[in-house]
């Protein structure tokens, strides 16, 4: 009786945020590099289910990037990086839709035995739009995002409830690009005036000390955030995901979120409790 009694406390306290936040719209990026651990991707795509059923659209812009390396390499296609971007020539753009068309189809089909509702697209399919990026040396096929077809999004997210898309997209003469994940989730985020915008993680979230996990911060602002950026306390990996969470609020997503998948649902953790799990950044 005493643990019914606990798991319809936990469900009432999750009572107020489904009030809030049912009808609204939530991105989710969903790293590669924890993609492809069954055990995690369950767990993550469960949470995905249940927020679903409450009433929250969501957007899931998956990422790909071990899986596209280990089959680059097996056909002896070296990979090749600059300032931590895949140099992307036409045979690399080969390997890189067909990498995120099989973890896509994997997600939509998990997704759909769960009970969702799933409508699971490549971004090159009138979805994102860019240019190609700029930089000291040429990325070749990599992409800048520069627009979304917010009506077709609006739409399937509607029809569907749940879009899983992948990180390509077409410029102005429909020549095909690959784009990072990160930045493809924050600038639909902000395109969308999302809820919220949730980045799923290897690490617990953003921490005061790296080398401390105790010193794991909650909450944190903007202004906070980027003074840390200064400091040097945010580096390296998730520096870009930082980065990205900051163009998401400028441009109208309300919260951002840093969570840690290896968490059993920490998706449900971080959303439906008052102290959640990770880091919340807000304007």
């Amino acid at each position: 009786m005493e643990e019914a009694i606990k798991k319809a406390d936990i469900l009432i306290e999750a009572l107020p945020y489904i009030r809030e936040f049912r009808g609204k719209t939530f991105v989710v990026k969903y790293g590669g590099s924890i993609l492809s651990e069954e055990k995690i991707r369950k767990g993550v795509l469960e949470d995905i289910v249940f927020l679903y059923f409450m009433g929250i659209r969501i957007v899931l812009v998956h990422g790909g990037g071990v899986n596209i390396t280990e089959r680059m390499r097996e056909r002896k296609i070296e990979p090749r990086f600059y300032e931590g971007m895949r140099i992307t020539d036409a045979a690399t753009l080969g390997v890189v839709e067909e990498e995120l068309t099989v973890l896509r189809e994997e997600v939509r089909q998990e997704l759909t035995a769960l009970g969702a509702k799933v409508a699971a697209l490549n971004g090159k399919e009138d979805l994102l739009y860019v240019k190609k990026k700029a930089a000291p040396v040429d990325l070749e096929f990599v992409g800048d995002m520069t627009d979304i077809n917010s009506r077709k999004f609006e739409s399937l997210l509607h029809e569907h409830g749940v879009v899983v898309v992948s990180p390509m997209g077409i410029d102005a003469r429909k020549v095909v690009y690959n784009i990072n994940a990160d930045e493809v989730a924050a600038f639909v985020s902000g395109k969308l005036g999302a809820e919220k915008i949730v980045f799923l993680t290897n690490v617990k979230g953003i921490m005061k000390d790296q080398n401390d996990p105790g010193s794991l911060i909650s909450s944190v602002n903007e202004s906070q955030i980027k003074n840390m950026i200064k400091s040097g306390t945010i580096t390296e990996g998730m520096l870009p995901k930082v980065n990205s969470g900051l163009y998401a609020l400028d441009q109208g997503t309300r919260k951002v979120h840093m969570i840690d998948a290896k968490i059993p649902h920490a998706l449900l953790l971080e959303i439906f409790t008052q102290e959640g799990i990770g880091t919340e950044i807000v304007q």
